[in-house]
């Protein structure tokens, strides 16, 4: 890690986020076809197994390193969508993106994605971003400053009891049958994008999500600011929170709640397995 590096003006930062997510999602919206499967001009294709990738993830992981990049030169980059430089290991900022968390679903024209994007200070996020363009929901947060949804505060919910609560749980994961046991106990929605589902939470319209699949720091970065600026928590299975920027970017579980309920989802939580890494 470099010496560290002169104090940004986080509010600037946080309004070029925002402005670079509008022009992404510009560019994502061109392609969308609301309840139909996208088009040709799409290009999907597959990254990987069940991991589709198409036209509208390149170009926006193509703006929003132009435009990110431009404004914060000496920052790193970690994004899903483009190869990894180990230099950013070097950043004592750092821009962590997806630019498109939910490809599945804007595929098949389900308004679940969005498009994430956290700036990462010694390993922690300061300021967030996360845009559902298709339902022109920005969700902001800054640390110590607070989350807002279109500029209005957000609040995690108040549910004090594990016992029927309202949580979002992945569309590909319940599909697999990995929610069968937790059907019967909580009001479970399912949902793609974990990035837009930490939103959720952060909103206060949802109370918790997890998973125990593995993901990348790029699916949850900015979604952990905006729960925690709203009163939440988000940590590992083992209830400690997570650390950014790290050689490897892949963690095993993510569990995310009101704050209310989270010693008692990770005590549920204790003796389930993770789920087995696909990838």
């Amino acid at each position: 890690m470099t010496a560290k590096s002169s104090p940004l003006d986080l509010m600037t930062s946080l309004d070029i986020m925002v402005q670079a997510a509008h022009e992404a999602g510009e560019a994502i919206m061109a392609y969308y076809k609301p309840g139909e499967t996208v088009g040709p001009s799409a290009e999907v294709r597959e990254k990987g197994a069940n991991n589709p990738l198409t036209k509208a993830d390149l170009e926006a992981d193509a703006l929003l390193r132009q435009r990110l990049l431009t404004s914060h030169p000496h920052c790193g980059w970690l994004s899903e969508e483009t190869v990894d430089d180990p230099k950013r290991l070097q950043h004592h900022w750092v821009w962590v993106v997806d630019p498109m968390d939910g490809t599945k679903e804007f595929i098949l024209g389900i308004p679940q994605f969005a498009i994430s994007v956290a700036l990462v200070e010694a390993g922690q996020p300061v300021a967030a971003c996360i845009y559902n363009p298709a339902t022109q929901e920005t969700f902001t947060a800054i640390a110590k400053g607070g989350a807002q949804l279109n500029g209005q505060p957000l609040q995690a919910s108040q549910s004090q009891s594990l016992a029927g609560a309202s949580c979002l749980a992945s569309r590909s994961e319940t599909q697999r049958g990995d929610w069968e046991s937790f059907l019967t106990e909580w009001h479970v929605t399912t949902m793609g994008s974990i990035a837009y589902k930490l939103a959720l939470v952060a909103s206060g319209r949802f109370d918790m999500t997890f998973t125990l699949t593995p993901k990348n720091e790029w699916d949850f970065c900015a979604g952990d600011l905006l729960v925690h600026e709203a009163g939440g928590r988000v940590t590992h299975k083992n209830g400690t929170r997570f650390q950014y920027n790290r050689a490897e970017s892949r963690v095993r579980a993510v569990l995310a709640t009101n704050g209310h309920l989270h010693e008692s989802l990770l005590d549920r939580l204790i003796t389930i397995p993770y789920s087995p890494d696909r990838h």
